[in-house]
């Protein structure tokens, strides 16, 4: 066997020490290029937005309807006797005042009646005096035992003063009735308020009774009604918020009702509830109702159309929200609730009826929590927000 010389082996070591030291070298080349491991990625910054407590106040809560106004009295002028009318004493349309002269009837037949009945009267007097002469003198022959007069005599001279004295009651009746005939033909407003179209003009003759032609109608003015129906489970409501006992009157007096017209201009005018009928309508589930108004000015008119509202008898404590932070979500609605650690959580909520501006949440919400009444689309569940503190208010139009 042979052996490798000492020569062979110096070579071979040095070629292995070359192969060596290059890859270290290569391996070192290669572990100073791998990059480094990466780093955590950095939080996002707070969003910011504005932020308003929900407030809790005590409302009443209204419901709104669509109504007709309605005088509350109404009288067709017919003439009470006959006759042609001689004048017209007020202008179609006019206010007028009860007792205000409005028509008059030819009084010419109806004073010389009277003046006939007084006549009358006068000789029904002169009758009866001598009647009365007649039968004192026969009383007086009969009871001194005087047998000039039978009692048959003395029977009718009594009959004769009865009838006179009969005679003179019924012309005096008579005249009465005469001076009512001509007192009604002074025809007078029997209740104030506003005239309408005149039927009637001077020189026509009227005849009197109940199938008489109408000469004009007059209509209240001042108060008026306005009448609307209710559904029944509103007026249900509304009869539960008085108190136990109540006199009716005096209970429907605590429910408020505000009416809007077209004649005043979209101010609510505040009145009073004064009939809640007693059975609901079988066929549209509704209840009769109506209120009363104040109308000094005589604006409102029977006829006119009026929307109105009628609250609840008592307030109640309400959660109070802004519009603007409600958010819908497949049918839902929602708002963004901060808590301790400001950041938002998404919170179902139930909306009721809209108060002065804001929305009555029934379920979800506590007085004091702190919700984004801005810029919610923008915000996601989980975020970190910056609060900037606004009041709860209702949206700007």
């Amino acid at each position: 066997m042979r052996y490798p010389s000492p020569r062979s082996l110096l070579l071979v070591s040095g070629v292995l020490l070359a192969v060596g030291a290059g890859s270290g070298a290569v391996l070192s080349a290669l572990k100073d290029e791998t990059p480094p491991a990466a780093a955590a990625p950095a939080a996002p910054p707070a969003m910011p937005a504005s932020v308003a407590a929900v407030v809790a106040r005590e409302i009443v809560l209204w419901n709104e309807f669509s109504g007709r106004l309605e005088a509350i009295e109404r009288v067709d002028i017919r003439p009470r006797v006959t006759g042609s009318v001689q004048a017209v004493h007020f202008r179609e349309g006019a206010l007028v005042k009860k007792g205000d002269l409005l028509f008059t009837i030819d009084p010419a037949p109806y004073e010389t009646e009277i003046q006939r009945l007084k006549a009358q009267i006068l000789a029904a007097q002169s009758r009866l005096a001598l009647t009365r002469r007649e039968q004192d003198r026969g009383r007086q022959m009969i009871d001194s035992g005087m047998a000039a007069i039978s009692q048959s005599n003395l029977d009718q001279r009594v009959s004769a003063y009865r009838e006179a004295e009969a005679n003179l009651r019924t012309a005096e009746a008579g005249l009465q009735a005469a001076q009512l005939n001509l007192g009604y033909t002074q025809i007078r407003a029997p209740v104030s308020g506003r005239t309408g179209k005149l039927e009637v003009t001077i020189g026509n003759l009227v005849a009197a009774g109940a199938d008489a032609a109408v000469l004009t109608t007059i209509v209240s003015v001042d108060p008026i009604y306005a009448a609307f129906s209710a559904d029944e489970d509103v007026v249900a409501k509304a009869l539960a918020g008085l108190p136990e006992g109540a006199d009716a009157t005096l209970g429907l007096e605590r429910i408020p009702v505000e009416m809007e017209t077209a004649a005043n201009e979209g101010r609510p005018i505040r009145g009073q509830l004064q009939l809640i009928d007693n059975q609901v309508d079988p066929r549209t589930g509704t209840v009769r109702m109506r209120a009363i108004f104040d109308n000094p000015t005589g604006r409102l008119m029977p006829g006119q159309f009026a929307r109105l509202r009628m609250g609840e008898a008592a307030s109640h404590q309400a959660i109070l929200i802004s519009e603007r932070a409600v958010g819908t979500d497949q049918g839902k609605k929602f708002v963004m609730v901060l808590g301790a650690d400001d950041k938002a959580a998404y919170r179902e909520v139930t909306l009721g009826a809209q108060v002065d501006g804001l929305r009555q949440v029934t379920k979800g919400l506590q007085a004091g929590e702190r919700i984004i009444v801005n810029g919610l689309h923008r915000v996601r569940p989980g975020a970190a927000i910056q609060p900037q503190m606004v009041e709860m208010a209702a949206p700007q139009r």
